[in-house]
């Protein structure tokens, strides 16, 4: 075991006050929850159950969980798409999923349901000290989509990769490229919400709510007056309590127009 200085486990602290353990293995689960009181945690919870742990989730609101991947009555990337898509207050909180089959399938799985990191057994005290560290004092963007909801994937830590960045699309951003960046993929979730609104009409009205806030708020940094009103009229609609998919089409399609290219005119 090693030990922290008393700045990071206050810095810690709000994470681990209350910690969700869901693993199948006793002895796994035991180790894991002596870790994490080793970095401060307080009250740390033994789950197996899947809907156990959305109920004891629903009780307790954890400020991290950590998953196994599998067990008789658990599937831990199951278990990450309910409750971010659940109305549960930790439905933000940081989700850690644990495992000895570390195949491309299963990190994918991992990604794609809303887990932040990935840790791979067997693993060391400060392995998952380095993944609690991440979850906590290095927050990612939330991404409140349909088709996905949960932290910002392009940063996700599989443990697996130790190279030079993998896209472009990872280099540093001038403070321009990041708004641009979050415009396009706000507008980018509008369009989405709207073409898969019929799928699950909830969670579309909440990615929708969302991107009219950060849309909002974008423009107010940059001072865009058609997007703000856009941005504001959209928020009207949505307060109004019409969120049907005919009344955000004409709010939405403002918004989309004004990014939308201007067309080309041909010379005389």
């Amino acid at each position: 075991m090693f030990t922290l200085d008393q700045k990071t486990v206050h810095r810690l602290e709000p994470a681990v006050r209350r910690v969700i353990v869901a693993d199948p293995n006793g002895a796994s689960a035991r180790l894991l929850g002596d870790i994490v009181k080793s970095l401060g945690g307080r009250d740390i919870f033994f789950e197996s159950d899947e809907q156990r742990v959305m109920d004891l989730a629903r009780e307790v609101e954890p400020g991290l969980i950590i998953t196994e991947c599998t067990g008789p009555r658990l599937d831990g990337a199951d278990l990450a798409k309910r409750i971010r898509r659940s109305t549960l207050a930790c439905r933000y909180a940081p989700i850690i999923m644990v495992t000895a089959d570390a195949t491309a399938t299963t990190i994918k799985a991992a990604r794609d349901a809303g887990v932040h990191e990935f840790l791979r057994k067997p693993f060391t005290a400060a392995d998952l000290f380095r993944r609690i560290e991440n979850v906590a004092l290095k927050p990612r963007d939330w991404v409140e989509a349909v088709a996905y909801v949960g932290p910002d994937r392009r940063r996700f830590n599989s443990g697996e990769y130790a190279g030079p960045r993998k896209r472009k699309a990872d280099a540093p951003k001038t403070a321009a490229q990041t708004v641009a960046a979050a415009k396009d993929q706000a507008l980018r979730i509008l369009a989405a919400a709207l073409a898969q609104f019929d799928s699950d009409p909830a969670q579309a009205v909440r990615a929708v709510r969302q991107q009219a806030e950060t849309l909002k708020s974008l423009a107010l940094k940059t001072s865009d007056a058609r997007l703000a009103l856009a941005a504001g009229a959209l928020e009207t609609c949505m307060a109004s309590g019409r969120a049907g998919k005919a009344d955000l089409v004409g709010p939405i399609n403002a918004l989309l127009a004004i990014s939308a290219p201007e067309p080309k005119t041909q010379a005389g």
